[in-house]
């Protein structure tokens, strides 16, 4: 029997001999897979035993798919009632391609629709959908006319070990690490004596993946207990789980692969050497690791420091096995450097810390073998090793460079004059030394320190670059990059290497390291929210606005606490507010609430639902000095707050989101509930109160007749859009409203 076993894109070959080495008849690679021929005893072996699958596919039916109208009919002719049973829960994915069907969701519909049609009509019975663990999850494709269904005999993606606990920003997936390890030879590597060693492991998984491997551990044998997800239970239970109920599936076939399969993984336990070294600098990541290395039951194998990849050699000096020379692979004592180093430039992406790696490399592990997961070609060639193999493999969406270097060998690198900028990179690199010679004047009149220099100047590389000086050392300087998010049209690569250029751009004109620039990408996130959690590194830098100090966190958050744009009025508001109450509706972390203070506020009250930005305005506020009862925080939903308030004040700031569907409030949308917000607040204005309102949101409409009812409005937004954002007038707009 023909059936399909699938892999990340470039792994199809690694994924063709493992099959072969299964017992399958025939495994021919191809695009993303690899066809294979033999038993269903062969297919099962490999959903237990193959490394770098994604999922093993047994065909059910292959037809003729023009339209939808064919989908579902040829779904439905299938007799239903030899695969699902009565009780039993069903899940499609689909996946399609071409002109007749092009919406992957409907076309899993449908064949769910098919499903339960045929089924219903035959005894009335039907079976209910569960997306997370159902007991037949069907696997479609649509190509080319045609319409393949399968049972996805693995119940899910096989890179799902089931040992993982934590992971980080970008943790690799279990198959790709067992490709970075099998094409370093690491099986050979370790029954010759050798050690493995991950320069910047991060959560772990390659560490993970490369003791599993040696203890010829089956990389389904976890997975399939914790499909079941039974808490309190041993990692690995004493009877097979069946990872789906297909009744096809041969439940003694598992048992007899089961017991073997136990069997060998308790041999390999006992005979593993701990022969295992991993370091990060994150502290995190190192907990992380520990976590996922213990619930793999590896805990006792691998050595985890924290240490940054300059100070490798300092974190395992035992490792420095042949420090008079370099002994060629095989030999006793010569172990295998594995590593996947930041290569998305969201994450850092560095040459230099490519450059650091090689040398880390070099000095700590001399004549080793390396297989590093890289970025792509110029990341690779920036290790300075040289590689003995290339193989492009693609994690996700991103094309990689995978190379291996059978000897590390010390780098000699002669000084070299600074790379010159490519085409893109200097013309963003030419727009902003013209913007920053535009702002100059205006900086040093205005005493501002922290601004945005470019703003989607030039359209094809759309991101917004600000700087931050800090308070105490102005001449200290940091860029929060913005970009935003692409047309889906665009293709990926064209983005990364866009943003790539961008960043090289803003690197070389503000002469600043890696670490000094936070990336991100814009993009309405759930609820709308604008502000995101990124990160959490919990590092605030103090800058300086007029007369405040104030706190911001260029990484931890989409924004960084301080709206550049409402520069202008902030300063506003503290010039008004000499003997004033303020009142600062959805503060956020309450820098007008500073400003207002600092301008002789004799009272101000703040409202926000969250009590993160609550506390980061109490941080604000000590920053400068400022406390005492006579500024109030209030953690609440400021529309119902503010209904049910009876206060008076002088002075009132509301910059509202977009809107919010936060589970501890109402929902919330500017355009639906403006007036209703703006009639409580002026509600509570003194005779001569002045309300200041604002919003960010691009097709806000004022329901003006409807204001005028109960205030008098004047748009101001001309008066407060700062010259730093004179490029972008729509940033947001603002009002001035009194009491009649």
């Amino acid at each position: 029997m023909n059936f399909f076993v699938s892999c990340a894109k470039g792994l199809e070959y690694l994924l063709a001999d493992e099959l072969l080495a299964l017992g399958c008849e025939t495994a021919t690679a191809t695009v993303a897979g690899a066809n294979a021929s033999g038993s269903l005893a062969d297919a099962q072996r490999a959903v237990l035993w193959a490394r770098t699958a994604s999922r093993v596919l047994w065909p059910l039916a292959d037809w003729d798919c023009p339209d939808e109208h064919a989908l579902y009919a040829g779904a439905r002719a299938l007799d239903w009632h030899r695969h699902l049973a009565p009780g039993m829960t069903l899940a499609v994915d689909a996946h399609v391609s071409g002109s007749a069907i092009t919406h992957a969701r409907y076309a899993a519909q449908r064949t769910k629709d098919a499903v339960v049609d045929a089924m219903r009509e035959r005894d009335g019975t039907r079976p209910d959908v569960d997306l997370a663990q159902p007991d037949l999850r069907l696997n479609l494709v649509v190509r080319k006319g045609r319409a393949q269904l399968a049972v996805d005999l693995g119940g899910g993606p096989l890179h799902r070990r089931g040992w993982r606990r934590a992971q980080g920003e970008a943790p690799l997936k279990e198959n790709l690490a067992a490709a970075v390890l099998l094409r370093g030879d690491w099986p050979q590597v370790y029954a010759n004596g050798g050690a493995l060693l991950d320069p910047m492991c991060g959560s772990g998984t390659l560490l993970v993946e490369g003791a599993l491997m040696a203890a010829d551990v089956a990389p389904g044998l976890q997975r399939l207990h914790a499909l079941v997800g039974r808490p309190g239970q041993p990692a690995v239970g004493t009877e097979p789980l069946l990872p789906t109920r297909w009744p096809g599936f041969d439940r003694a076939v598992l048992e007899t692969l089961w017991n073997d399969a136990l069997a060998r993984a308790e041999a390999g336990r006992a005979a593993l050497r701990p022969a295992f070294h991993g370091s990060d600098i994150d502290r995190r990541a190192i907990d992380a690791a520990i976590s996922n290395a213990a619930a793999a039951g590896m805990a006792d194998a691998i050595n985890f420091r924290v240490a940054p990849v300059e100070r490798l050699s300092e974190a395992f000096p035992t490792l420095r096995a042949h420090p008079e020379g370099h002994p060629s692979v095989g030999q006793p004592g010569v172990g295998l450097a594995v590593c996947n180093p930041p290569y998305d430039a969201r994450l850092a992406a560095d040459p230099a810390l490519y450059r650091a790696l090689g040398d880390a490399l070099a000095s700590a592990v001399p004549g080793w073998r390396a297989s590093l997961l890289c970025g792509d070609e110029e990341l690779a060639f920036a290790t300075g090793l040289r590689a003995r193999k290339r193989y492009r493999v693609w994690n996700g969406a991103l094309e990689c460079s995978l190379i291996v270097c059978d000897d590390v060998a010390p780098v000699r690198r002669e000084p070299a004059a600074a790379r010159p900028l490519g085409e893109g990179a200097q013309m963003v690199a030419n727009r902003l030394r013209k913007n920053l010679r535009a702002l100059k004047a205006w900086r040093a009149r205005e005493g501002i320190g922290c601004f945005r220099v470019y703003d989607a100047d030039l359209p094809e590389y759309a991101a917004a670059i600000d700087v931050y000086a800090e308070a105490d050392a102005p001449d200290q300087l940091w860029l929060h990059v913005q970009e935003y998010a692409a047309p889906a049209s665009i293709p990926e690569h064209t983005t990364r290497r866009r943003l790539g250029d961008l960043l090289a751009a803003a690197r070389e004109v503000f002469e600043l390291p890696q670490e000094r620039i936070a990336v991100k990408t814009r993009s309405r996130g759930k609820g709308g929210s604008k502000y995101g959690r990124m990160d959490a590194r919990g590092e605030h830098l103090v800058v300086r606005e007029g007369p405040a100090r104030l706190r911001v966190n260029l990484f931890d958050y989409l924004d960084t606490g301080l709206f550049l744009d409402h520069r202008p009025l902030r300063a506003r508001i503290g010039a008004e507010a000499r003997g004033k109450r303020f009142l600062n509706l959805f503060c956020y972390t309450g820098v007008a609430t500073v400003q207002a203070a600092l301008g002789g506020a004799v009272q101000t009250t703040s409202v926000d639902l969250s009590a993160t930005y609550l506390q980061w305005l109490a941080d604000n506020l000590g920053e400068n000095g400022v406390g005492g009862s006579a500024h109030r925080m209030v953690q609440a939903d400021a529309l119902a707050w503010l209904e049910a308030e009876r206060g008076e004040y002088d002075l009132v700031f509301c910059d509202p989101p977009t809107f919010s569907n936060s589970a501890r409030a109402s929902d919330f949308d500017i355009q639906r509930e403006h007036v209703r917000l703006l009639q409580a607040a002026v509600a509570r204005l003194a005779p001569e109160g002045v309300l200041y309102f604002s919003n960010n949101f691009r097709r806000f409409r004022l329901d003006a007749e409807a204001v005028a009812v109960f205030a008098r409005c004047e748009e101001i937004t001309a008066d407060t859009i700062p010259q730093d954002f004179s490029r972008n007038p729509r940033i947001h707009r603002a009002w001035r409203l009194t009491r009649p």
